[in-house]
């Protein structure tokens, strides 16, 4: 499994000024970007336009997060923005494995998302498909949330299942980090932190990315 890595949301940041925005989380290991479509989730966020323009001005690699309904037909058009991952709610889409390896096609990385309440065992046995699973650690659809710690046992389980297959796959959480939560999910095994408030609610983003990845890499040793 890779090294801790810190993934602000710009979902917390002042979509006025974006470019702005991403130049101060420039220490950051990628820019995680909520793609919310008011049906999956109750909320609406972006889409493709804005997402090409972002990946077209950023500095840092694009880690995508469709929480939208028929994922099997969107996330495709995603990588072919030349974004660094892709994610797909396996929720929402109808043939996982088959969208996992479209999306690999395209040249991104192809991660899964969870929802809270989602069992991770009937998906382990495509590890092998995927660079990324995100264990949601609120319900999606909106940031701020409290972290659930109701989360930590489904992923250890997934940790525990990656490190069994020694498969480089990331173990992504989304929800309620900060300086308080992330020392649990990593104890867990997470080892990919989307942090938004945490990150752009301080008044030195790039501080508190710094400070979120020395707590977590001191738990994941």
């Amino acid at each position: 499994m890779s090294t801790c890595c810190i993934n602000p949301s710009i979902l917390s940041a002042d979509f006025v000024n974006l470019q702005a925005e991403l130049e101060r989380i420039s220490t950051a290991d990628a820019v995680h970007v909520d793609v919310m479509d008011n049906h999956f989730v109750p909320n609406l966020t972006i889409g493709l336009p804005v997402v090409e323009r972002i990946q077209q001005v950023s500095a840092l690699p694009l880690d995508a997060h469709l929480m939208i309904s028929d994922a099997d037909r969107w996330a495709p058009l995603y990588a072919e923005l030349g974004l660094a991952s892709v994610t797909f709610h396996v929720e929402a889409a109808a043939a996982p494995i088959k969208l996992a390896r479209d999306i690999r096609d395209r040249g991104a990385k192809a991660g899964m998302a969870l929802r809270p309440a989602t069992p991770v065992e009937p998906y382990l046995d495509m590890l092998s498909e995927l660079d990324m699973l995100l264990i949601m650690t609120v319900e999606p659809g909106f940031g701020g949330q409290k972290f659930l710690d109701v989360t930590l046992p489904k992923i250890r389980r997934a940790a525990d299942a990656v490190r069994g297959s020694n498969l480089p796959v990331a173990i992504q959480v989304d929800g309620g980090i900060s300086a308080d939560t992330i020392e649990r999910a990593a104890e867990a095994g997470a080892n990919v932190f989307v942090a938004g408030s945490a990150v752009y609610g301080s008044g030195d983003p790039n501080d508190a990315i710094s400070k979120l990845r020395a707590a977590a890499e001191a738990v994941s040793g």
